[in-house]
């Protein structure tokens, strides 16, 4: 009987032990130089329909950033981690885009941050989810709408359509005044009804335009994508405005446009058009559209390849095989930066801490910085603080950055009448 106490006495202390043992084994820190987790960043834009090609590029932008940081030692706060991109399709309908936030925020619980959708209709439908979930979402989309809400998760890099409105036009109008020796009189103005060019044109429509002293000759709205833009066209020849404003968010819809203004020989600089959207400048533009229709185009767009971003481009060009980088891939690139320095400040992979240290941000030099001109600090309502626009022009097939001339790599040319 007492051998049998004994062994039960030793028997129960063995086992202790052993808890004891694995108890520590769980919860003891890894080593140092241990693989530690990766951290997952997401990206939902379009793949498939007809904005596939942009949300495409933006994620190609989010790739050469996380490739570099994985290569330059992960996120040194959470012992080396690696960044994992989880990209998911924001299809061609608002309706998608928020089932592809719904999907995020479902499957992939402990991601820490993300980006999209590029549309601003997609990007106002799929921060409704991420903005419950607490997810922080970086987007380039330039609605007003996005970061009017009230919001706190939601972080917009770009100028609002709004604010690039109200700066571009009195630069137009010296631009042109420079190239002809007077400002243009009068506008005319092509929308499609999606969120960013309503935005973009709502100032202009509401007396923007006529405070300039320019007269507005003709306004038409339409639902994209056209299959025939005869009937627009033809409100531009009967009207004859100075200059025309054709605020597209696709390329096919541009294509058709600059086709019919060529037909009725409208086009090649007989009436200056200045659109608004880096798709504008997107490299298959060139392979779709005849390049002497491209030439002259201006477009406004909230970021493009400045002086000071050759190292980013040369980068992106060199693991994407694009020729060139745009406001896309611009953002995916430093939206994924915002994400890493914020991740280092907050020393945990955690999707509020992140957002926290999201909203202290006040960065002016490193790889975020310089993919955005002004540098990343976020105002309380989420817009960017100081964001500027930038003017691109199509220039013997290429399009360049005009705007700001300080660092621009062109000067504007005003096609004349």
């Amino acid at each position: 009987m007492q051998r049998t106490d004994t062994f039960v006495r030793r028997l129960v202390a063995l086992t202790g032990g052993l808890a004891a043992c694995a108890a520590f084994t769980m919860t003891a820190p890894a080593p140092a130089g241990a693989q530690q987790k990766p951290v997952k960043i997401a990206v939902i834009v379009p793949l498939s329909g007809p904005w596939a090609r942009q949300g495409t590029l933006v994620k190609f932008g989010a790739e050469t950033a996380v490739a570099e940081i994985n290569e330059t030692g992960g996120i040194k706060a959470l012992g080396g981690a690696k960044l994992e991109l989880i990209a998911i399709d924001a299809g061609d309908t608002a309706e998608k885009a928020k089932n592809a936030a719904q999907r995020l925020v479902a499957q992939e619980p402990d991601v820490v941050g993300g980006m999209g959708a590029w549309l601003s209709t997609f990007t106002l439908a799929a921060t409704e989810v991420t903005e419950r979930a607490e997810v922080p979402w970086l987007t380039l989309s330039y609605s007003d709408q996005i970061t009017a809400r009230g919001f706190k998760y939601v972080f917009q890099s770009s100028p609002t359509a709004g604010t690039q409105s109200t700066q571009a036009v009195p630069t137009l109008i010296e631009l042109g005044k420079s190239a002809t020796g007077k400002a243009p009189q009068s506008a005319g103005i092509i929308g499609d009804n999606t969120a960013s060019p309503v935005s973009f044109l709502k100032p202009m429509r509401e007396g923007g335009l006529e405070k300039l002293g320019m007269k507005v000759v003709m306004d038409e709205t339409y639902t994209p994508p056209l299959s025939d833009a005869t009937p627009l066209i033809q409100k531009v020849r009967s009207s004859r405005p100075e200059f025309l404003l054709f605020i597209s968010s696709t390329i096919s819809d541009l294509k058709l446009g600059l086709e019919k203004m060529n037909e009725f020989r409208l086009g090649k600089g007989a009436i200056p058009v200045v659109g608004n959207g880096a798709h504008m400048g997107a490299p298959e533009v060139v392979k779709n559209v005849s390049p002497d229709l491209l030439e002259g185009l201006m477009f406004i767009v909230a970021n493009w390849q400045l002086k000071g971003q050759d190292r980013i481009a040369e980068r992106y060009v060199k693991q994407t095989g694009e020729p060139w980088i745009t406001q896309d891939g611009l953002a995916g690139y430093g939206h994924t930066w915002i994400l890493k320095e914020a991740l280092e400040k907050a020393g945990v992979a955690d999707k509020v801490k992140v957002a926290a240290e999201i909203r202290k941000l006040d960065l002016k030099s490193g790889p975020a910085a310089d993919a955005f001109p002004g540098g990343v600090k976020f105002e309380a309502n989420g817009r960017r603080a100081g964001a500027p626009l930038v003017i691109v022009q199509w220039q013997n097939g290429r399009p360049v950055s005009v705007y700001p001339t300080d660092r621009a790599f062109a000067k504007a040319i005003w096609p004349k009448r």
